[in-house]
């Protein structure tokens, strides 16, 4: 199996690492400090699972690395559209695209069956900009709970979790997802394969369309948010908003809000990455988050006055922060 991982930060070169381990060929595409630390001593896995270094082929150039079976997306969602050139000398006829992103996918109605069946989703995919360079069909979706940081110049520090949920857009259980997810396994993660994948969309979505826009607008952590009584029922308004959407388009989550919630804040201290991306002056990545959710409201007639709200404030954050 051969991988490359187009932006290998600190989730994609940890399952680059990982697959390396396994003995995927696999070759990381990233630049700057990061790349040549990876160059020099491989990327440097910390994690309380156990440490260990992966040598695997590092370059700021795809055409190094031709044709691919899968290419793992570690980009920010915002800049997809603009990665054609650096993703075209990856992909031959049946390359797979396995995004590991948060919010909603540029894919989320392909093959999707009913009324939304192929619809596009501006926020996500303007004037179908994503889809021209990501063709939906190759597609493999992924839903990302694991934590990790860059530490350093290629070095991961693993915090929690190994899941890495995949699925097909179509819910069919494919080969390509069996390979991809048996390798995954070898090298140490979990990695099942869902037909209902949107369900682990929404679910992961569940923490990130609140407390991450909502970190960056107070500046606040996981726990001072959950603690401060008028954040946190902000943030219970925006869940039970989201969930109202998700029930609209026949996905189930699971998982109450008041254990989302529990959850969250024996997280303590954690800095989310919208509020990180603020503080170093990085584009943040609500689009996909907040504006999704938003777009998606308007097109089943779900009401969503409070993330209506938060979207407005933080967009001209995100505006203000760009500039």
């Amino acid at each position: 199996m051969k991988v490359a991982v187009l932006g290998a930060g600190a989730i994609g070169a940890y399952v680059g690492a990982a697959l390396h381990r396994a003995g995927a060929d696999v070759h990381l595409v990233a630049r700057g400090p990061h790349l040549a630390a990876m160059r020099q001593h491989g990327v440097q896995v910390l994690s309380p699972r156990g440490d260990f270094t992966a040598r695997a082929h590092a370059t700021d150039d795809p055409a190094e690395i031709g044709p691919v079976d899968f290419v793992l997306l570690g980009l920010k969602a915002n800049s997809y559209a603009a990665c054609g050139p650096l993703i075209e000398p990856l992909l031959h006829d049946t390359t797979a695209v396995v995004a590991a992103q948060n919010g909603i996918p540029w894919w989320y109605f392909h093959a999707h069956g009913g009324p939304y069946d192929g619809q596009r989703i501006e926020s996500v995919d303007p004037d179908g900009a994503v889809s021209a360079v990501l063709a939906p069909e190759r597609a493999v979706g992924c839903v990302v709970y694991a934590a990790t940081e860059l530490a350093g110049p290629g070095v991961v520090r693993h915090l929690e979790g190994t899941r890495f949920s995949i699925g097909e857009p179509d819910r069919s259980v494919s080969a390509r997802c069996l390979a991809l997810s048996e390798a995954m396994r070898e090298g140490g993660l979990k990695c099942p394969v869902e037909p209902e994948l949107r369900n682990d969309i929404w679910l992961k979505l569940l923490g990130n369309i609140s407390f991450n826009p909502i970190s960056a607008l107070a500046r606040a952590t996981m726990r001072q948010m959950c603690l401060h009584g008028g954040t946190r029922k902000v943030i219970e308004i925006m869940m039970t908003e989201t969930l109202s959407v998700a029930g609209a388009l026949g996905c189930e989550v699971g998982v109450s809000i008041e254990r989302r919630l529990a959850g969250a804040e024996r997280v303590g201290d954690h800095r989310t990455s919208t509020l990180q991306d603020l503080e170093r002056g990085k584009p943040l990545e609500l689009d996909v988050l907040l504006a999704a959710v938003v777009e998606l409201a308007e097109i089943t007639g779900v009401e969503v006055p409070t993330l209506r709200t938060v979207h407005a404030i933080s967009d001209l954050l995100a505006l203000r922060s760009a500039a």
